[in-house]
Order: C-alpha cells, then structure tokens, then sequence
C-alpha cells in the first residue's frame, strides 16, 4: 500500500514528465527503453517478491491500538487487551470501537460461543459506559449478571466493578450495596464501605469522618500515590461540606503526593499506572480551581482548571468526564465573573452535555448571566425558568428518595453490624456447645446416670435463666436507646427552629434596613443582624453534629468567618485568615459567647483595620482548650490598629462593651494589645 503511495505522489509532482518509483529510485519513461529487456523483467519480478513483505512490515510498524485489538485471534485475548489498555480512544473513538464489537458480538451469536459473547457483552457495556450513557451500560451488564455463577473470577471482578460504579453514577445506592457485599463475599473487596455514598446522600463530615478512621491506618507512608488518593478524597468531603480553606490545604497536599509519585524514576510504572496517575493529577488540579472558585478567587482558579482540563482531555480521551464536565462550568464561571465573555461562551458552547442535575442546573444559570450581562433578558428569563422547572420537579422527588435511599444506607450499616455480632454469637454458642459436649461425656465416666442428669438439669436451667436474664437487658436497653434517639431527634428539631426563628429576625432586620436612610441606623442593623446570624450559626452547627451537646469550633469559625466575609469584605482587598482551632470543642453557653465575640472582631477588622486595597492582610486566630485545663483565645490582625483614644472610646462604643460582656459571661477579662502594628485581643477562660 505505502509503496503504491509513492508512486501516486511522484507522478503528482512532475506532470510534465510522470515516472515511477522503484527499489531502487526513480527512473523516467523515456530511459526505459534502454534497459534491457531481461533486467527489466529481474527487476520486475525482484519488486513484485519484496512488495508484500516491505508493505506488511509498514502495517505492523505503524499498528495502533484499535487495529491491535482487530488483529487478536480471539474475544479472550480482545478482553484482556481492551481491559488493559489506557487511553484506547486516542485514535479511533469509542462509537468506532463499538461499532466492531457489535460486529463480532453478531457472529458470535450466530456460532452460539457463549464465552464470546460473554466477552463482547461486556466490553459493550464498558465501551457505552465510557460514552456516559450509564442506562444502557447497565442494562448490559445485567443480562450478564444473571449468569454470574458462569463466569470466571476475573470477568466476574470487571462486571462487577463496573456495576458498582454504574449504579454511582445513576445514584441507585440500594442496588449499590448489593454489589459490594458480592464483592466482600467474592474477595473482591476486604470490607464494605460506604464513604461515597454517605458523601452523595449530604452526610459529608460523617462520610470523612469514618474514611478517615478507617482507611489511614492502612496507608503506606511511602506509598505516594495511595497518599494522595487519600488527601484528595479528604478535601472533597470537606469541600462538599463547604469548609473550603481546609479543603484546599488537603489538595495541595495531595497535589505533593502525586507529583513525587509521577517524579520517581526508580519505581517502575506501567502504562495504566502512568495515565491514573496523570488523570488523577488532573482532578487534583480541577478540585484546587474550584476551592478557589467557590472562595471567589478567579484568577487563581483559572491556571488550575485549564491544566486540568487539558490533561482530562489527553489522558482520558474519549471518554465522557464528568470531572471535565464540571471543570469548564467552574473556568466560565471564573470568566463570567471577570466579565471575559468571549472565553466564557468558549466553555459553555463546547457541545458538552452535561449528565448531572447539579451540572445542569450550573450550566443553566451561567448561562442565563450571561445574557443577563449581555442585555438579552427574554433568553436569560428562558434558563432561569428551566431552572425553577427543575428544581420544582427536584423537590417533590428528592426528598423521599433521599430518604429512602438514607434509610437503606444505615439499614445495612446495621445489618452489617447485626451480621457481625451473629457470627460472634454464633461462634460462642459452639465453644459453649463443646464444653456442655466434654463435660456430659466426663460426667458419663466418673458419674452415676443420676448425678448426670440433676447436673444436666441445673446447667439448662442456669443457661435458661441467662438467656432470660439477657432477653431483658436487651428489651431494656432497646427501650433507653429509642428514648435517646427520641430525645437527639426533638432537640435537633428544637436547634433548627431556633435557627429558623433566628434567620427570620435576620429577614426581619433587612427589610427594616431597605426602608431606612439613615447610615448610622444601617450600620446598627446591620452589625444586629451579623450578631444574628452568628447565633444561628451554633443552632445550624448543633443539630448538623450527632453530638448535640458540643460545636466543632474548627468549623463553626470557618462558616463564620464566610459569613463575616460576604457582607463586609471589599473588592481588590488581599486579606488571609489563618484559624487554629482544631480538635476544639465547646458546649452552646461557651460557643455562643465566642460566636459573638469572633462575629464583633471580624466585623471591625473587614470594616476598619485595612482602609486600603494595597494592604496585605493578615489574621489569626487561635483557639485551644485542653479537658480539665483552663482555656485559651488569641485574636490579631495586622492592620492600622486602635486609634489613640480608644480607652476614652470603651464606654461609649457598643462594640467593646458587648465583648468585654461576654468575656464576663466566661469569667475572665478581656486584654487588648495596642502594637506598633496591628491589634491583639486575648483571654483565658474556663
């Protein structure tokens, strides 16, 4: 083939004089006739012999990856090349991969090679898998499913896993279940967990919570890549749960990890370890640009979707993403904000659909701002109210869905517990079962029929009356413990009415606030409705936490100071907020104190510590408290500091006077620090 090419391309080239190409060279029509006749037809015929083998050689030389898996001999060696291959649609898409499969599927139904079909089946479901049409994906692997106890370990291990992920992206949680007890049973999988699905269902600090109790301890150090697997699904959870400074350090950590690993030259590496490295850096990156996204730095985002993008694009082409999906929302949205329309219509054009209602949703209202911003208000109108549609429809579906899907959640969390407990029972019974066996065979022996009996009697009875004994422990216990579930269940209710109550006197003092023109009464109403929200916040935080008699104060501060942040923080300003508070716990008389005394200090430093936007602005604040030792509370901003007169001030302004107030209601006193730059406050407390 490639030598008919060349002859093709030589002709092109000189049409005056068209000649031929040959082993060796180019010779022209016209000095043929004085070759001889007998050499010309040796070196025809040495032409005609070596054509097949120059042109065979070319194809192998020049193979790629589709035409690899064509050229295997059967659906095994198919299976195993498909399976194991990364990045199989750089060349050929995967609706040309498909087309093939159905292709061998069709023959191997006519030959009814159940063992083909079997493979072919499940490469189709990979391959619509892949295309993110999860229905059809599913549909297939079902079919297969049915014929399970047929199948090998390893096919087995390939359904299953991707039922498993299938059944995710379709959110069908229950059936998800299902398929990873199989996998325990099988030995696929060492344990069940449900990290994932707790963190889909909104329980996102419970989710992170139990992974991280359960999985770092079986983490290598030096495992670089299990490392940053770990970090990076940390910082979602945390980011899911809107902690967002936190998150973006456990990012950047795993964004170390995944960098060493990929840097190691003396670990071998296969091609598929290569490209999940690769693939999961990428992700890495689009998650540290939607931290910054979400705490609204634009231009710091942007570097890190458009590598992530990329990379997803490259590593894993082909395939639908929606990692990538959601990648170009976040870099348009950055766009939008930056008011570069041209390269956010860019992103929202690019023929990318997305599959999630939360995507949707996403894609909906960005577009309906920029054509807000672009003065197209009826096509704007238009998003908007496919927005209202869907989040109509959301809600009358969702929330028994939702759960339905929970209650499924914890029921197998229990069931899995009962199981345990079962087996352990189980295992007891017969240890008891083998000392009754010994100690009747021992009595045979040594002891006359009656004694045996009289002690057969008295041990059933004892084991009756244990058993009795036990039953009511259990009835009894079963009674407190409904009456605690009870108890928790009313006094989260109580937190979030207050919470409500409180939010609507924050409602309350907005509006009182749009009809009134003095700035003075503004500035008071609005400091009231800060103070507020503040309070609202321990309620919110209280019936979010299964501890209702303690907060969090780690989290508690950070969506404080968020809060803080979104009314009073000015544009162009460069202000860090460093908070250590972790592993910090307070109960509501002492949380509520310091909500407010971090809300009034926040405030007055967003409002007055940095009159400039070429400040850079630094706070911290520091929070420890050690059970059965005193407490300690440290707050410092490096801005223009206290005026002078701020002694003659501390009776007259209301600030200070409510701290000084609620540092009582802690017994201790407040000391303020009047540095050179910046302020200190601090304090002791119980």
């Amino acid at each position: 083939m490639r030598m008919f090419q060349m002859t093709k391309w030589a002709y092109n080239k000189n049409l005056a004089e068209p000649r031929y190409s040959s082993m060796f060279g180019f010779v022209r029509l016209r000095d043929m006739k004085k070759v001889p006749f007998k050499i010309f037809v040796y070196l025809l015929l040495c032409y005609l012999c070596i054509l097949p083998i120059f042109a065979q050689n070319d194809v192998v030389a020049g193979q790629g990856f589709f035409d690899e898996f064509k050229n295997s001999t059967s659906s095994e060696e198919r299976s195993v090349f498909f399976f194991n291959t990364p990045n199989r649609y750089n060349e050929n898409s995967a609706y040309d991969w498909l087309e093939a499969v159905n292709i061998y599927l069709n023959n191997s139904e006519k030959t009814k090679d159940s063992l083909a079909i079997t493979h072919y089946k499940l490469i189709q479901s990979q391959i619509h898998h892949d295309l993110g049409d999860y229905d059809k994906s599913l549909a297939i692997a079902k079919e297969l499913y049915v014929n399970k106890e047929a199948l090998d370990l390893d096919t087995k291990t390939i359904l299953l896993e991707l039922m498993d992920t299938t059944y995710s992206k379709l959110e069908l949680y229950a059936e998800q279940m299902e398929v990873r007890k199989e996998k325990k049973q099988l030995g696929i999988t060492k344990n069940i967990a449900f990290y994932d699905i707790y963190s889909d269902l909104g329980l996102h600090r419970d989710a992170m919570k139990d992974y991280f109790e359960n999985e770092k301890k079986y983490i290598d150090e030096k495992d670089y890549y299990g490392q940053a697997v770990f970090w990076n699904n940390v910082g979602t959870y945390l980011r899911l749960d809107k902690s967002y400074p936190t998150a973006l350090s456990n990012y950047k950590k795993s964004l170390g990890f995944i960098n060493v690993y990929l840097n190691d030259v003396i670990t071998d590496k296969s091609d598929k370890q290569e490209t999940e490295s690769k693939v999961l850096r990428a992700i890495i990156d689009g998650n540290i640009g939607k931290c910054h996204v979400l705490l609204k730095q634009y231009q710091e985002a942007i570097p890190y979707l458009e590598r992530s993008i990329d990379s997803i694009s490259v590593y894993n082409a082909g395939k639908f993403s929606s990692e990538l999906v959601e990648n170009k929302l976040e870099i348009a949205e950055c766009y939008l904000q930056l008011e570069d329309f041209e390269k956010a219509t860019d992103f929202l054009s690019d023929g990318n659909r997305p599959i999630k209602l939360k995507n949707v949703l996403k894609k909906n209202r960005l577009l309906a701002y920029y054509y807000d911003k672009t003065n197209e208000f009826e096509i704007a109108s238009e998003y908007y109210k496919k927005n209202m549609r869907i989040r109509d429809s959301i809600e009358e579906n969702q929330s028994n869905l939702w759960e339905q899907q929970l209650a499924a959640v914890v029921g197998e969390d229990k069931a899995n517990a009962k199981r345990m407990m079962e087996e352990q029972r189980a295992a007891l019974e017969r240890s008891k079962d083998e000392m009754v066996e010994k100690e009747r065979e021992f009595s045979v022996i040594f002891v006359s029929l009656v004694f045996t009996l009289l002690g057969f009697a008295g041990l059933v009875y004892a084991y009756l009356k244990s058993i009795k004994n036990q039953r009511l422990i259990a009835e009894q216990k079963h009674i407190i413990e409904n009456s605690l579930v009870e108890k928790d269940s009313l006094l989260k209710e109580i937190h979030h009415r207050v919470k409500n109550n409180l939010q609507m006197v924050s409602s309350l003092l907005s509006l009182q606030t749009k009809n009134t023109r003095s700035k003075a009464a503004i500035e008071a109403l609005e400091e009231g409705k800060s103070r507020v929200k503040a309070m609202a916040l321990i309620h919110q935080k209280l019936y979010q936490h299964d501890d209702l008699s303690v907060i969090e104060m780690q989290g508690y501060i950070e969506s404080l100071i968020n809060s803080v942040q979104s009314v009073y923080k000015k544009g162009g300003h460069n202000i860090n907020i460093t908070i250590d508070a972790e592993d910090v716990e307070l109960d509501i008389d002492r949380a509520i104190p310091f909500g407010l005394i971090l809300n009034e200090l926040v405030s007055n430093s967003f409002k007055y510590a940095f009159p400039t936007s070429e400040d850079d602005g630094k706070i911290y604040i520091h929070l420890r408290k050690i059970a059965d030792q005193d407490g300690f509370f440290e707050y410092t901003d490096n801005g223009i500091g206290l005026p002078e007169d701020t002694d003659e001030r501390t009776n007259s302004s209301m600030g200070i006077r409510l701290m000084n107030r609620l540092v009582n209601q802690l017994q201790s006193k407040l000391n303020i620090d009047k540095t050179s730059e910046g302020v200190r406050f601090w304090f002791n407390f119980k």
